[in-house]
């Protein structure tokens, strides 16, 4: 069985509904973005929108796919830094849970905290206070790593250290491992744009985008005009456009995947439940619109709850359907 290692930054999302998103202006969060923000920012944030109560999951978006592969009984394991903290407990045994094998490095500082504000349309915007996760570095890899994984996914969030993100993209390289990138937020791409063009151009085989994030990345492009010019730079695209499905691009090969019905409550984790389902796919060697399939099936039932984890049902009858597909 072909095993995943994932990379990315080690959160808890704190999870809260806001009332309007006249909250999101007043906080200087642009809805659907992800803002980087200090300790004390976050406990600001907090103060405002948590009256309506709040809930915590372990996250951040690599770690999010990694736990969507594992439910799917793949084999998986996860690279991070926690801090010596509750959170960081937390963190470490919603891992083990899972039997996703935990590269967990500790620090002094506190745990990184993603809070996540749910806007009444589901639509999700993030303040996200990296604390140790941020401290995660090039010299923090183990050098066997890579040695017992086939697939290396990793999330845009990380752009904050580009030198961590080049030399892991390089080692997976070497040892043959098929690297996936999602590029994981519109502001993250316009902040970094060259770097994740010139990492993706060298290094990736498989590329996650929205249409934000797209459109950023191809300097204005969209749809099937956006796919064409990713498709030029890395083996495998993937355009997911919401509602309306997504577009994949392999080699010559293209695709269209229409959406799974659902009834959005949270959007969170929708992008990384989709990578979770496609990678499943292609590991298994399924045609690209089964894997776009499984993708939409796994991104429209995390939107049906709040936050990026699915109870056990709902896992069961996700497995169930995919054996249909396998029969």
């Amino acid at each position: 069985m072909r095993k995943v290692l994932g990379m990315g930054n080690a959160l808890v999302d704190i999870l809260m509904q806001v009332d309007n998103d006249q909250i999101l202006e007043t906080l200087a969060l642009p809805k659907g973005s992800m803002q980087l923000v200090d300790r004390l920012t976050a406990d600001k944030v907090l103060a405002a929108v948590g009256h309506n109560g709040h809930s915590k999951a372990s996250g951040g978006s690599a770690s999010n796919t990694i736990h969507g592969l594992a439910n799917l009984g793949v084999g998986t394991g996860f690279l991070g830094k926690i801090g010596q903290d509750e959170w960081g407990s937390f963190f470490r045994s919603d891992l083990e849970a899972k039997n996703i094998a935990p590269y967990l490095l500790e620090s002094s500082a506190e745990s990184g905290r993603a809070l996540t504000l749910i806007s009444p349309d589901s639509e999700r915007t993030f303040a996200t206070f990296l604390g140790a996760a941020v401290e995660l570095s090039a010299a923090d890899i183990p050098a066997d790593l890579f040695a017992d994984y086939q697939y290396f996914h990793i999330e845009g969030y990380l752009v904050q250290n580009q030198d961590l993100i080049r030399q892991a993209l390089q080692k997976a390289h070497e040892h043959g491992l098929e690297v996936s990138l999602d590029l994981a937020s519109f502001n993250v791409v316009e902040d970094n744009l060259e770097f994740l063009r010139s990492m993706t151009a060298d290094y990736v085989d498989i590329l996650f985008a929205n249409e934000e994030e797209a459109r950023a990345f191809t300097g204005g492009l969209e749809n099937e005009a956006a796919l064409e010019w990713m498709g030029k730079l890395c083996k495998t695209v993937i355009l997911k456009k919401g509602a309306e499905g997504s577009f994949i691009k392999h080699g010559d090969q293209q695709v269209k995947v229409g959406a799974v019905r659902t009834t959005p409550i949270d959007t969170t984790g929708a992008g990384d439940l989709y990578a979770a389902g496609f990678l499943y796919g292609l590991m298994h060697e399924m045609p690209l619109a089964t894997c776009g399939h499984l993708g939409a099936l796994l991104s429209a039932r995390v939107i049906e709850v709040v936050g990026p984890k699915m109870d056990e049902a709902r896992w069961e009858a996700i497995r169930k359907e995919i054996e249909t597909l396998n029969n």
